[in-house]
């Protein structure tokens, strides 16, 4: 009989059920360190623009921080192994490249919805009470997912799983319940420093530190202003997000594209992308291209203003056609990337008279 079972198994079969591919259990003060580091990182200022990331520092800091009555905190990992490399278009020019976690639907929806399931399943066996939670809550996923066995936190600070390579959505569920912990998993990056090296802004300091604002996914997703002349080439046609250092993961060998969720796929207009067809996007057409992406989250002139910087960088005279209508863009910093993108084209910013 299913009940006959430990409470632990049934929450991981229950996990598996629903989509889950990784799923493992942490007493909640299992990562007593990671408050200290948080503070240390954001005093040292490598969260760039992300203030929300100091304001919450206290509750992020550890799960009682934010829960006091928090004893146990169920990990979950749903899978986006891409089945292609993501790394196949950096030669590409005249198309963008889209962090393979964006090419398909928003992760928030499915992986809240299937956390709020399990929960819901949780509260009704179990009787307790818990909170769920994915991404925008401030919860240090990463270092709890270590502390309950799915993974280590690499030398890039992303998890690796053994299973499941780089490609994981991180969800944790925090429960009142005094549940059977996991073992934390030891870290498995030897002397491997493969993802260091592949980073083209150098946005690690030092192996397991990241500089939030060298980091071409914080630049390009995260950061609103215009983004700094120093890391434009390096940026290449990147568009949303960047894959370097977690695409070059040889752990990543050991993971199945099989068993990413089919809302995850990659849609077809977001695996190579023509940079001229996204600079002719105005803010309805963004946000009907978009609808249901995590890109919709930047808004389109954060996005176009990225277009442009990998329009500069493509080489391509065909895309100054599209860029100086850009010129006069009400937004300041999409028309301050047109120009850069002129300028490194080799093309006069005016309209030719005719």
């Amino acid at each position: 009989m299913a009940q006959d079972k430990p409470l632990e198994t049934r929450i991981k079969a229950k996990a598996v059920e629903l989509g889950f591919a990784a799923c493992g259990i942490a007493r909640a003060d299992a990562a007593p360190k990671a408050g200290a580091r948080l503070r240390q990182w954001l005093a040292d200022g490598c969260h760039g623009d992300m203030i929300w990331m100091a304001a919450r520092a206290e509750e992020r800091g550890s799960p009682a921080g934010l829960w006091p009555h928090v004893r146990s905190v169920i990990s979950l990992g749903m899978s986006y192994a891409p089945a292609e490399n993501p790394l196949r278009l950096a030669d590409e020019g005249a198309v963008g490249r889209v962090s393979v976690y964006a090419q398909g639907g928003d992760y928030h929806d499915l992986v809240k919805r299937q956390l709020k399931a399990l929960g819901g399943w949780l509260a009704r066996d179990a009787a307790c009470d818990l909170k769920v939670f994915v991404d925008t809550a401030p919860v240090m996923e990463k270092p709890l997912a270590e502390a309950a066995g799915l993974g280590w936190q690499g030398k890039h600070t992303n998890l690796v799983s053994r299973d499941h390579g780089s490609w994981l959505f991180l969800g944790a569920i925090y429960t009142t319940l005094e549940l059977r912990p996991d073992t934390a998993h030891p870290g498995s990056c030897g002397s491997c420093d493969a993802c260091q090296r592949a980073c083209p802004t150098d946005a690690f300091p030092a192996p397991y530190r990241l500089d939030a604002r060298r980091c071409i996914s914080y630049l390009t997703i995260e950061h609103a202003g215009p983004i700094p002349h120093e890391f434009r080439a390096a940026i290449g046609n990147r568009i949303y997000g960047c894959d370097d250092c977690l695409a070059v993961c040889p752990w990543n060998k050991f993971a199945a594209a099989a068993h990413a969720q089919m809302a995850f796929h990659p849609r077809a207009e977001l695996v190579a992308p023509a940079l001229a067809d996204l600079l002719a996007l105005d803010d309805a057409e963004f946000r009907q291209v978009f609808a249901g992406s995590p890109i919709k989250r930047i808004g389109r002139d954060r996005f176009v203003r990225n277009v442009a910087i990998a329009a500069g960088n493509s080489g391509d005279p065909t895309l100054i056609a599209s860029l100086r209508p850009l010129l006069d863009d009400e937004s300041a910093v999409v028309g301050e990337a047109a120009g850069w993108a002129l300028d490194r084209l080799g093309s006069e910013r005016v309209q030719p008279v005719s």
